[in-house]
């Protein structure tokens, strides 16, 4: 045994002035009395008997000096070289994925972890350590290296469940990096095991798992993806996929609204891992958010199938669906807005392509307006002005030159030898084997984007991007030549309208938990990040393009300006008072700017079945810590407080004095 602090023994001195206190008589002072027959009474009662009472007084010394030296043993700090030479280092991992959140373990599978994790905490040994890795969507160190218990019990209380994938591997490799002795460290996993790879963690003498959770059976929505299409201008595809990750039949009820209005209802009858996938077709002109939601869901009991009635039916017995987070998704639609066209009366055909657009009001004119209007679209076809004006143009084979591109010889009979297929112009477009008799040969000025190109290397179709200004040019006479008779010409004319609008989000994805999107961003510009549940992250300043998340938080995330409030009176938009009069409140933000869409789609973390082997390993021991839970200083000064309390009831039973 060492003693962390010897100079302590020091205090031991103090058994000098007991012993001189207990040697020390007292002199009695004499007093006169009237009689003495009631002391010689007490005297004859009280009879000292000298062997007794030489005990008594000896075991009451020996007993305060025991106290004493109990306490000054105590401030030495005595330990055993055991204790450190065989102190453990235990690294509890704890996963906060989305599939901790079912309830297939009263209260969910993350409390029961956390219920583990505060046994192994309570059994760790004086000079044992802990540390505490959450291996949610970003593993994180939630707590260091350290012996103290309330801390670490803090800590694991503090650990939040996320809507994020699993990422268990990566945690045990961060905690591996926290070990310096592998002899005495170990790292215990508290996770359901279901992720990929979780029966080779048994393999590592390093880890220990333990599991939480049973095979529960779980309906769920895997992707929910909306885009525009393609054709329609108003229409829009949702693809749905649904997965019934169980060993049992289900049964569901899929709903889909857009804007809290009904877009469709579905009734779902999934075998046994069966994965449903569709493609709904829809229309609507306005965006907005699209929400699918499972409900009614019924999972069969174990071993319905051999159990069915006589005419073949199930029986409405049913086990519950253990986890909510995968019952709902959500994604976001693109707003169509109406176009306001001008066109110079010419071809038919492209007229009628116009016409049929829903979202198109069209004007025709029988020459080019002598003043233009800002926000409006102008088709020239054939006759085109001297300048072309600002804002946005479409030019069908111009008869003369402007002040974007010279007029030359006409092109009999151009081959396309080369399509900027990348431009979401010539988005789903092919004219290779289109007839383009009589094109015009056109020389456009600098700055000019050749979209389709002839063989001797002439524009056929071309774009112009200037400040206020966006130009597309068609050289092709769409009265010879067979391009107004392919599905070629009303797409590409949808996509021409697309690119005015400004429209490039024909698909806006919904996220997967734990992706990260990146924005471009103004360098001026304050903006702040919300998450589903109200939560408020600023993003970095000065630079061009900000990286947001990983989303760790199924729902819809939304990045707004933040706006400096300087009346004060108003109060910020999360209902918290000015800071004394006159103070701005820099807390007040603008509609939002962009939203990004988040949903669990993941079939790893709906799935809860825990591996067959890994749940048939029987119930795991608990880490004890043994008869030393705490360090000896501890159990001298109970045993000192003890001896305190026996020479009290000796005391007062008069066995010493």
């Amino acid at each position: 045994m060492s003693l962390a602090f010897p100079l302590a023994l020091l205090w031991a001195g103090l058994t000098v002035p007991i012993v001189i206190f207990y040697i020390l008589k007292i002199r009695l002072r004499r007093v006169p009395v009237s009689t003495t027959i009631f002391w010689q009474q007490i005297f004859d009662e009280k009879r000292p008997r000298s062997l007794w009472q030489i005990l008594r007084h000896l075991l009451s010394l020996l007993m305060q000096i025991a106290w004493l030296l109990l306490l000054v043993f105590a401030l030495t700090e005595p330990f055993f070289t055991w204790e450190i030479l065989q102190a453990r280092r235990v690294i509890l991992v704890v996963d906060n994925s989305a599939s901790m959140r079912a309830i297939d373990v009263s209260p969910t599978r993350l409390e029961a972890a956390k219920k583990i994790g505060q046994q192994l905490i309570a059994g760790l040994r004086f000079r044992d350590e802990m540390a505490i890795v959450a291996a949610g969507v970003q593993p994180q160190v939630v707590c260091g290296l350290t012996g103290h218990e309330r801390t670490l019990q803090t800590a694991l209380a503090g650990i939040d469940p996320t809507d994020g994938p699993t990422r268990v591997t990566a945690a045990i490799d961060l905690g591996k990096r926290l070990l310096t002795d592998a002899k005495h460290g170990r790292v215990v996993v508290l996770s359901d095991a279901c992720f990929p790879g979780s029966d080779k963690l048994t393999e590592d003498k390093l880890v220990e798992l333990r599991t939480i959770g049973t095979r529960a059976a779980n309906v769920g929505i895997t992707n929910f993806q909306v885009r525009r299409s393609l054709l329609d201008p108003i229409g829009y595809e949702i693809l749905t996929e649904v997965t019934n990750a169980s060993d049992r039949p289900a049964e569901c009820r899929l709903d889909i609204d857009l804007n809290d209005a009904p877009v469709d209802v579905i009734p779902l009858s999934l075998t046994p891992g069966q994965t449903w996938s569709k493609a709904i077709e829809k229309t609507s002109a306005s965006g907005g958010r699209l929400i699918a939601k499972l409900s009614q869901i019924a999972l069969a009991a174990a071993g319905e199938e051999e159990s069915k009635t006589a005419d073949g039916k199930r029986s409405t017995a049913a086990a519950p669906d253990a986890l909510a987070a995968d019952n709902i998704a959500i994604a976001l639609l693109p707003k169509r807005t109406e176009q306001r066209i001008v066109l110079t009366e010419g071809n038919l055909f492209l007229r009628k392509v116009l016409e049929v657009n829903p979202l198109v009001k069209l004007e025709v004119v029988t020459k080019p307006p002598e003043q233009y209007e800002a926000g409006v679209l102008y088709v020239f076809h054939k006759q085109v002005p001297q300048a072309m004006p600002l804002g946005n143009s479409l030019v069908v084979d111009p008869a003369g030159g402007t002040d974007l591109w010279k007029l030359g010889e006409i092109l009999e009979n151009p081959i396309v030898t080369k399509q900027d297929s990348d431009s979401p112009l010539l988005r789903h477009v092919r004219l290779d084997n289109v007839l383009l008799p009589e094109a015009k040969q056109l020389t456009p000025t600098d700055g000019a984007t050749s979209l389709v190109t002839s063989l001797s290397g002439d524009p056929l179709y071309f774009s112009v991007e200037r400040p206020g200004q966006k130009v597309l040019v068609l050289t092709v006479n769409l009265d010879q030549g067979d391009l107004t008779f392919r599905t070629a010409f009303p797409i590409m004319t949808t996509n021409a309208l697309a690119w005015f609008a400004g429209q490039a989000g024909e698909l806006r994805e919904s996220l997967a938990a734990g992706a990260v999107s990146e924005i471009p961003i103004s360098a001026s510009d304050t903006l702040v990040c919300r998450s589903p549940a109200g939560k408020t992250h600023p993003l970095p300043t000065g630079q061009a393009k900000v990286a947001i998340g990983p989303f760790d938080e199924c729902g819809l995330w939304q990045v707004s300006k933040e706006v400096t409030d300087a009346t004060p009176q108003r109060k910020a938009q999360n209902g918290t008072p000015p800071r004394g009069a006159g103070a701005s409140v820099p807390t007040t933000l603008d509609e939002p700017i962009i939203e990004f869409a988040c949903n669990l789609a993941s079939k790893t973390e709906s799935d809860l079945r825990i591996p067959a082997a890994l749940q048939s390993a029987g119930p795991q021991t608990a880490m004890v810590a043994g008869w030393l839970v705490r360090p000896i200083w501890f159990y001298l000064v109970a045993a000192a407080w003890l001896l305190a309390a026996m020479e009290w009831v000796l005391y007062q039973r008069r066995w010493i004095s």
